[in-house]
């Protein structure tokens, strides 16, 4: 194990091998993360974006008055959802009334599409090989390179951009799910309270056992700051519908978000809060033995038999199907990698996606609606938050990675760099943002700035991130016209929540990559070698003057204008020096 640890720094040019010891970077270093991230007025849209990208409230058509901003300090509410797929947003008639009131941008992404990696880029506005949080799990105990072990190793619960608010005042509140692996010990057969977090006043994470929605763990600070534990049992199966529905992993995270707004509300602080729902992300173990692999609550769930019945919002869950999931079944034969060969030449290399495809269109369909039903909790939840944080508050709505669900012929799950997994909501809605849908480009690493800005909070410079703050109020702000993203393979470790069917099947065999999206097209480098101790570099090249990533073209098009464009800044950002790229972690 220790020698997989070690083999990380091959897996990507840029990774590991850049963290030196811990340490404030200078602009030039913060700039290496994005290099030739270039800012325009009004990026346009990628012409291939999915339909689902853009939702179908179109926010210019609504009539809204945008509220000044209130004097001081705004107060600032993050809502983070989990591996929510773009195609459920028109689901969600709440969500929908925060894309017409709001700022909507169609150009969102996350840097990695994988939970635990992402939820550190968004704390510490970072990319995973500067927080060392490379995948969900530790794989190495004394070297770890994923979950909250590897964020934890490497100091980034000191870099929060949470710290820097709570420190200049903020009262900063934390509900959900924080980060795989964040759990206490079993010690003499009783579950001792996890760590304590810095930088945040109000600490209520839900443990993992909340991903099958009942029967879990919930922490909270003493009067001295100590975490402690709350067991949330779950009631009988023969119990009501209300009973069972208020055990729910989502109803009781929202109403300690709520009751957190509240008390806030009451004093004189600006606050910060960040709710962190489970859904959509699939169940690990069943709390009910008849739980869908999704498991909603049973409020929104259809009758026994009844396979379009139940909540799904907006629309009748008999009217979702599969034709919403863009690239679903799309034929995988010319999606193989291409080598780059000395003298601009190209041959072919071997495909990774070989996976079989055990997911059946009854069962997609299946789990398609089940996540819309899911969701409607998470749509009241929206609601309720929005009342609460009252309108002089900004509320930001967005998932850490989106999920596939046949689309490439891969089976339920996420990691990939495309659109299905990679492309997120993101949604701002709060005082004088002007409602519209914005273009540029944005990374989840942009949150971080992004929130210190608004809370007046000076940007610490190893913030990879850049805000979008200006475009909240001017929609054809400068912006970024590229999206940076990265991925570590590794095999599923015991533990790890995205290795079965319904959750992420086929995780393992997503090869290690670093990417560039801009809006002509996506370009992709994989490493075909999965045994860590060296490399076999291959490329994907993908035009979005189509619907979705459907043939890879690196062959025809590699030497085209706009592939040497992205081919340059991949390069930049893989070849950077120590110096350069220099990480804050040890």
């Amino acid at each position: 194990m220790a020698r997989r640890a070690a083999g990380v720094v091959a897996l990507l040019s840029i990774a590991v091998t850049s963290m030196l010891a811990v340490g404030e970077v200078t602009d030039r270093d913060a700039r290496a993360a994005h290099p030739g991230d270039d800012r325009s007025r009004g990026a346009r849209a990628s012409p291939g974006a999915p339909p689902s990208a853009t939702p179908s409230t179109t926010p210019s058509a609504v009539p809204h008055t945008v509220p000044p901003a209130p004097p001081g300090r705004p107060d600032i509410v993050l809502i983070l959802m989990d591996d929510f797929s773009l195609e459920l947003l028109d689901t969600m008639p709440e969500a929908q009334r925060m894309v017409a009131e709001g700022a909507t941008y169609d150009n969102a992404f996350v840097v990695n599409s994988l939970c635990c990696p992402s939820r550190a880029s968004i704390l510490t506005g970072q990319m995973p090989h500067q927080t060392g949080v490379l995948t969900n799990t530790p794989n190495d105990g004394e070297h770890p390179i994923g979950g909250y072990e590897a964020f934890a190793a490497h100091g980034n619960g000191t870099r929060q951009f949470s710290v820097r608010l709570q420190d200049s005042g903020y009262r900063t509140g934390f509900v959900g799910k924080f980060l795989n692996r964040y759990s206490g010990e079993v010690v003499d057969g009783e579950l001792q309270p996890p760590p304590h977090v810095p930088g945040w006043t109000d600490w209520q994470a839900l443990l993992g056992s909340a991903y099958s929605g009942w029967d879990f763990e919930s922490t909270s600070l003493d009067a001295d700051g100590r975490v402690e534990l709350t067991r949330h049992r779950k009631p009988p199966r023969s119990a009501s519908v209300a009973r069972r529905d208020r055990a729910y992993a989502g109803h009781v995270t929202t109403r300690k978000a709520v009751a957190f707004l509240e008390e806030q509300r009451a004093g004189d602080a600006p606050y910060f809060l960040e709710v962190a729902t489970y859904a959509p992300h699939g169940q690990i173990e069943k709390a009910y033995a008849d739980n869908p692999q999704f498991p909603s609550a049973f409020r929104d769930r259809a009758a026994e038999g009844d396979p379009t019945g139940g909540n799904c919002g907006t629309r009748p869950c008999g009217e979702l199907g599969l034709e919403d999931l863009v690239g679903y079944d799309d034929p995988r034969g010319d999606n193989a990698p291409t080598y780059l060969l000395p003298g601009g030449r190209t041959a072919p290399a071997p495909p990774w996606r070989t996976n079989e495809l055990t997911l059946s269109d009854k069962e997609a369909l299946t789990y398609y609606r089940d996540r819309a039903r899911m969701v409607q909790s998470v749509d009241r939840m929206i609601k309720e938050v929005r009342e609460a944080a009252g309108p002089d508050a900004y509320v930001v709505l967005t998932s850490d990675n989106g999920f596939h669900l046949g689309q490439h012929q891969l089976n339920g799950g996420k990691g990939t760099p495309y659109d299905s997994d990679s492309r997120v909501p993101l949604v701002v809605v709060g005082p004088g943002v002007v409602p519209g849908v914005r273009h540029q480009f944005v990374n989840n690493i942009d949150l971080a700035p992004t929130f210190e800005e608004l809370a007046g909070v000076r940007t610490p410079r190893y913030r990879s991130g850049r805000s979008f703050a200006a475009s909240l109020t001017a929609p054809e702000a400068p912006g970024a016209r590229y999206a940076f993203f990265e991925h570590t393979y590794a095999m599923a470790q015991p533990g790890e929540v995205d290795a079965d069917r319904g959750s992420g099947g086929t995780i393992d065999i997503i090869p290690s990559y670093v990417a560039i999206r801009g809006e002509e097209g996506l370009l992709v480098r994989v490493d075909l070698d999965p045994s860590w101790t060296g490399t076999d570099h291959a490329y994907e090249l993908y035009r979005y003057d189509r619907p979705w990533e459907d043939t890879n073209v690196f062959a025809e098009d590699h030497d085209e204008p706009y592939a040497r464009d992205l081919m340059r800044r991949l390069r930049r950002l893989e070849g950077c020096a120590p110096a350069e790229c220099r990480a804050a972690v040890s």
